[in-house]
């Protein structure tokens, strides 16, 4: 598990300073309104919408380096999006007294800003601070739960402190359960248990360690969480898809077991107060924005279609108006039998399957001195980017990523680019052969042994597991 993160990143940084500039404009807005009473509907006004955005890519930040399969990544980002918009209506109805002043007459916007510049410094730096940490845990162990799925029972798991001097003595008390994942105490006592947890799983030989006896689990995770009396942390980020659990220190205990929170929102609702009707509000945002964005890209994808369908040096061109996925080759790509072709294809068309936009790129183009230019393999999603497909299990990849670190060099260096790519594509039809520590070792064995600099950026695994295939994403800064 890393280390605690304080927002140091230049990524962070700069989106915390972002923030920071958004809350004068949500305050703007919200000063700007009549009534004696607050009035949720403010939460949809685009300077609150703003504010919400850019606090929830905060929170994505933490996790941008953790790899996970893409539909987790997007639970996850859905999850700090809902979290960032109740927070939101806590500070916006916390502003709300300090409009008037003592003789019940509105201040001057300046005068009122003021004066709320705390609830900005108290939830967006000394909040944020452990909510980003939280979420990084959180994400870290949602990742770690999707491999532990795969293997069902065949390891069992086993809970592990950081086991330094920082420890602290509950958590300590949790240390060495073993138990199998199905056992229903990872549901509750999954890590991260507390602001800062850095405990952590790992899946031990069920011959290597004997079981914990339920009983005894149990008790020991009730004595380990004895200090989270509303059991706000009692969750498995992975089962629930989800970084904070819906009881959180922004939310009800009734939120546990709210039809909204588990994101039913057809079902008839009525709020019982102004946070449940917050809640709805929310909710109702994210769908509206969720569904507009698939809206364009779908849109944007068919205007593709037409105009390579068109295009004579395309074969094979295919569009999906439901899913809005495409697929597309050009002629000049190398079509030569082998293996790798071949697993190329079926990247190409499980990609498609799963609604990406995959083009299969011109690897035929040549220089002035009749030599063939250095190419790229395919454009996913908008990306350019090489494939690299393992057909060999290994301690790590590193010789794979310098391979295509070389390869993305030569493109970068072609007279005739003028955007550089910075993205692999790491396709393991034999999904044993997949683990994210083998690609961060890998990335680490590049940094150790390139002579042509880091131009490998981001990696996408592409994983054909039981599930179907699953992108898996890994961004090195």
């Amino acid at each position: 598990m890393p280390g605690t993160l304080e927002l140091a990143s230049p990524e962070t940084d700069a989106l915390r300073q972002q923030l920071s500039a958004l809350f004068e404009p949500m305050m703007q807005s919200l000063h700007s309104k009549a009534g004696a009473q607050f009035n949720v509907d403010i939460l949809r006004e685009k300077p609150v919408q703003d504010f919400i955005d850019t606090h929830a890519q905060v929170l994505d930040a933490a996790f941008s380096q953790t790899a996970m399969s893409d539909r987790m990544r997007q639970r996850l980002q859905q999850s700090n999006y809902i979290f960032s918009g109740i927070k939101t209506f806590h500070e916006l109805n916390e502003a709300f007294p300090s409009l008037v002043d003592e003789s019940g007459n509105r201040k001057p916007f300046e005068q009122f800003l003021n004066d709320v510049r705390k609830i900005d410094e108290t939830y967006n730096k000394n909040y944020l601070r452990a909510e980003y940490n939280f979420v990084q845990s959180s994400a870290e162990m949602a990742g770690k739960w999707e491999q532990i799925e795969q293997d069902g029972d065949r390891y069992n798991l086993q809970y592990r402190t950081a086991g330094d001097s920082k420890v602290r003595p509950e958590h300590a008390a949790l240390n060495g359960v073993t138990l199998p994942p199905s056992d229903p105490f990872w549901q509750t006592y999954y890590p991260p248990n507390g602001w800062n947890c850095r405990c952590t799983v790992v899946q031990v030989r069920k011959t290597k360690y004997p079981t914990t006896p339920r009983d005894e689990a149990m008790q020991r995770g009730a004595q380990a969480t004895g200090k989270d009396t509303k059991g706000i942390f009692q969750f498995n980020a992975g089962m629930e898809q989800k970084t904070f659990p819906d009881y959180n220190p922004y939310t009800i205990k009734r939120c546990r077991d709210c039809d909204i929170a588990k994101g039913k929102l057809n079902l008839a609702f009525v709020p019982e107060n102004e946070l449940c009707e917050g809640c709805k509000l929310i909710h109702q945002c994210y769908r509206d924005k969720t569904q507009k964005t698939e809206r364009r890209r779908i849109e944007a994808n068919r205007k593709l279609y037409d105009r390579l369908s068109k295009d004579s040096r395309y074969l094979d061109v295919e569009f999906n108006p439901e899913s809005g996925a495409l697929k597309a080759t050009h002629r000049g790509h190398n079509e030569e039998r082998n293996e790798g072709t071949r697993l190329e294809r079926k990247l190409m068309n499980s990609l498609y399957s799963c609604g990406h936009s995959v083009i299969l790129c011109d690897e035929s183009k040549k220089g002035r001195n009749g030599n063939k230019y250095a190419a790229l393999d395919m454009i996913l999603d908008g990306v350019r980017m090489d494939i690299k497909s393992i057909t060999k299990n290994k301690v790590h990849y590193g010789s794979a990523i310098k391979e295509k670190n070389g390869q993305l060099f030569r493109f970068n260096s072609r007279p005739d680019v003028h955007e550089k790519a910075d993205t692999i594509c790491i396709y393991f039809d034999d999904p044993s052969m997949f683990a994210p520590e083998k690609i961060t070792m890998g990335y680490e064995y590049l940094q150790s042994k390139t002579t042509k600099g880091i131009h490998v950026r981001h990696i996408v695994c592409a994983v054909n597991s039981a599930k179907g295939l699953e992108l898996k994403y890994f961004d090195f800064q």
